[in-house]
């Protein structure tokens, strides 16, 4: 009777109908038919079409390298031995299948130029009909687990291979299991981006180059004395090598295989490399220079950076860990000396696909990269790649490599010329920079907004916590009885979220309230296999059953965490959020009395009043038309879609103490552990706040000419100490202090010649003078002592302004010449290595 009541009432919505229906799910896979269900949440709610499983097929596993050669099996579906299996991917990319020998159907994923979910469709008459539909889960290599890739053996010997004392043998190592062969290849693909760039020809390729070892025993691990590539092969200096069945022709594409990383392929670069590591970079970074010069200048539209280590930890709505230097993983920053923890900005520039890139030393301040090489720098392509990905400078991962790591090596780690680098990323300092607002539930429910009003409200039902029509953004809380019925007390179960168009992200309690579970558009995603997860419109990150973390375009951040089967939200919202936020956690103003706004739009008069604060709770229940939950049970649908979205009828204790850092949640939810998360919860908002309090920066200070400085902290009560050099005096401030308004204090600072330097020079003019007389004109080595007195002579000519002229030098591939013409007509030719 149940069914037919749900049925009738509505049927087109949640129709919970006999296995015995007559629709299929062939082509309807994630809808919801007249008879049956093709939605993923049938399964819980026992209404799936007879053969759901047959056609929105699960894999295992579900995710992989982006370079592919994944094998993963089809689960739930039949296929038999004359099966022809066609797996296609993103409606563009087909591999070919098999069926091993208990009937279950295998595809291959292929290589791609994108990260994320892609739509995945399956035949089994060779690609005629494409009836089973699915997803997978491409993944940017350096956020890939270990075990699903091949491993270079010291990756630093690999990318230094050919410089001065790095030599002998490389070897790699990989899971046999990732290649079902006996034999296998070891194949070398490069990758290269052609066209202009940032025009419609822009493109990125991968390409096989040759094969290291051919017929090899699959007993992961290979070794090799690397030689220089012949046939013009050293011309690609980005790839990748791939271990694949020898029974396949070189070169195939999308075969089961196991990949490395991509890297540096400078064991394979031509001889002139090897020969002189130190002027082949040398002159790669020069032309890197020149090409930089051509390309639109990015800097501008990047985020700025954190000032401090804790708050780039803090705003994880905007920043995440860089891999490359984690504090967490022991701070192996590999092209950051001196820092210990770096964070990378989660959204690409909107124009360029920019990324910025932020590192902290030991003492919490930001490292620059004028003051160290070990200075965080931003990207002209964003290494994590963005939407809509496929091209340049979109690609995940190869493009970064392309435009910044590969200059990287040239003007950095090959050969010692990172002016030339540091020209065009320089890092970007923090005085613009400015803190996202706070605002959490946790407990029972307690409330702490954006303007730092606390309030508790015990309703029961779906709410709206924060909607911004300006910014597109909407979250809703979801809250239940503690322990049942017989406690007048409740907490939050679930939230779910959507910004713009993107996908809808909920976070809820599982069955036993031991664990999280996220949901996207109302299907469960399993993190067992990867922490992160590139979705339309959004990223989650989930390292644990007990910690999510939504990111989306805007900068918005929600933080889930699980503490004593309670949930713990905390929104986080950056400065552009300002005057257009309202529900349960308030009108983000910076002004806390018109914090809590009815959605009538009438203010709470009385913030210490509970039933007016339940009466304000309360107005924010949402709709049917407007609930962004998941409704996969009889529980949820008899007690949320066809109840009140507020019920009436429960009334809470009002009348406890109010401040979240007392017993109120032990007296109220009869429960010590939960008291206790309230605690825990509480301390690490404050925490967070106090974390993300907005610093002053006095923005960098360079050290004057011919002098130095000591500091390189610039925010509020930072001291930069200035001295010169030998013969020269320091004018203006010796010390200068970072003040509150934003200014430094004192004078600019400047070396000047001393008097005793300047008496010197007068003497040594005098002497070139009656030098002069003798002689009208000088040709001189510049080995030779004399012409670096003339030329330096002529330098401080032109500070005085006597009138010495120092033309051009001109240039050949090994020596330099210049001119120098003195106010006494002497006309010197100046000649040299360009060493010296």
């Amino acid at each position: 009777p149940k069914c037919v009541r749900m049925c009738s009432s509505l049927c087109l919505i949640f129709c919970a109908c006999s296995p015995g229906c007559t629709g299929t799910c062939e082509g309807n896979c994630g809808q919801k038919l007249d008879s049956c269900s093709c939605h993923p949440t049938c399964t819980s709610l026992k209404n799936c079409c007879t053969d759901y499983k047959e056609y929105c097929v699960e894999i295992f596993p579900y995710s992989g390298s982006i370079f592919g050669g994944m094998d993963f099996i089809v689960l739930g579906a039949t296929f038999n031995k004359s099966s022809q299996i066609v797996c296609r991917f993103n409606n563009n990319t087909n591999t070919l299948g098999y069926v091993d020998e208990n009937s279950r159907g295998h595809c291959i994923s292929p290589l791609l130029y994108e990260s994320g979910w892609i739509p995945l469709h399956i035949s089994s008459d060779n690609g005629t009909t494409f009836s089973r539909a699915g997803a997978w889960l491409s993944v940017h290599t350096g956020k890939l687990d270990s075990q699903f890739k091949a491993i270079l053996v010291n990756s630093t010997k690999w990318q230094y291979y050919g410089t001065p004392n790095v030599g002998g043998a490389l070897e790699m190592t990989w899971n046999t299991s990732l290649v079902r062969a006996e034999r296998v290849n070891i194949e070398l693909w490069g990758y290269r981006e052609t066209g202009k760039p940032y025009s419609d020809n822009w493109q990125g390729e991968w390409e096989y180059l040759y094969s290291l070892g051919k017929d090899q025993p699959n007993s992961g691990f290979f070794s090799f004395v690397p030689k220089p590539a012949e046939n013009g092969f050293s011309s690609w200096e980005l790839g990748s090598l791939r271990v694949s069945p020898s029974t396949y022709p070189d070169g195939m594409w999308n075969v089961q295989a196991a990949w490395t990383e991509d890297h540096a392929l400078a064991w394979h670069l031509e001889k002139e490399f090897r020969q002189n590591s130190t002027a082949w970079a040398l002159e790669k970074c020069v032309a890197w220079d020149q090409l930089e010069t051509e390309l639109p200048n990015f800097l501008a539209e990047i985020i700025d950076c954190p000032c401090t280590l804790a708050q780039a930890r803090a705003d994880t709505g905007r920043f995440h860990t860089d891999y490359g230097c984690d504090i967490e993983k022991g701070s192996v920053c590999t092209y950051h000396p001196g820092c210990v923890h770096c964070v990378r900005a989660i959204q690409a520039s909107p124009k360029y696909a920019a990324g910025q890139q932020c590192c902290y030393d030991s003492t919490g301040a930001q490292v620059l990269t004028a003051d160290s090489i070990g200075g965080s720098t931003p990207d002209r392509a964003h290494d994590w790649g963005s939407p809509p990905y496929n091209r340049p400078p979109r690609i995940p991962g190869q493009s970064h490599w392309v435009y910044d790591v590969l200059s990287f090596y040239y003007c950095c780690l090959w050969s010692d010329n990172c002016h030339y680098y540091f020209k065009h990323r320089p890092s970007s300092d923090c005085k613009h920079y400015q803190s996202p607002s706070t605002a959490v539930v946790f407990g029972d429910p307690h409330f702490i907004t954006f303007d730092g009003v606390s309030y508790t409200f015990n309703g029961q039902g779906e709410y709206t916590l924060v909607t911004s029509e300006r910014k597109k953004l909407t979250i809703q809380g979801r809250t239940e009885p503690v322990n049942g019925t017989t406690i007048k007390a409740t907490k939050l179960s679930a939230v779910a979220m959507q910004e713009a168009s993107s996908d809808v992200i909920e976070v809820r309690l599982v069955s036993g309230h031991n664990g999280l579970e996220v949901l996207q558009n109302q299907k469960t995603l399993s993190f067992t296999e990867q922490s992160w997860m590139d979705l339309h419109g959004v990223f989650v990150f989930s390292p644990t059953s007990t910690n999510v973390t939504v990111m989306f375009p805007s900068g918005a951040g929600v933080e889930v965490r699980l503490r004593e089967r309670t949930m713990t939200t905390t929104v986080l919202l950056p400065e552009e959020f300002r005057d257009s936020t309202l529900g349960l956690l308030g009108k983000m103003n910076g002004d806390a009395r018109d914090d809590l706004v009815l959605s009538s739009g009438e203010l709470v008069a009385n913030y210490s009043n509970p039933e007016e604060l339940f009466s304000f709770g309360a107005s924010w229940a949402i709709s049917n038309v407007s609930a962004l939950f998941t409704y996969d049970s009889d529980y949820l649908l008899d007690t949320y879609y066809h109840a009140p979205r507020h019920e009436h009828s429960f009334i809470p204790v009002f009348f406890a103490p109010e401040s979240p850092e007392d017993p109120y949640d032990i007296l109220v939810g009869r429960s010590p552990r939960m008291g206790n998360a309230t605690m825990v919860s509480f301390q690490s908002h404050i925490s967070l706040v106090n974390d993300l309090q907005p610093v002053v920066s006095c923005g960098w200070l360079s050290p004057p000419a011919n002098g130095k400085k000591e500091g390189t902290t610039y925010l509020q009560g930072a001291k930069v100490r200035f001295s010169c050099a030998d013969s020269f005096t320091l004018k203006g401030s010796a010390e200068r202090i970072c003040q509150k308004n934003g200014q430094w204090s004192g004078e600019e600072t400047s070396c000047v010649v001393s008097i005793i330097g300047a008496v010197t020079l007068i003497v040594i003019i005098t002497t070139l003078v009656l030098h002069s007389r003798k002689q009208k004109r000088c040709d001189i080595d510049f080995s030779d002592d004399i012409s670096k007195v003339y030329y330096f002579i002529c330098l401080l000519y032109n500070k005085f302004n006597i009138g010495c002229k120092l033309l051009l030098p001109t240039r050949n591939e090994s020596k330099f010449s210049f001119f120098a013409v003195f106010p006494f007509q002497k006309s010197c030719m100046f000649r040299g290595s360009n060493e010296k």
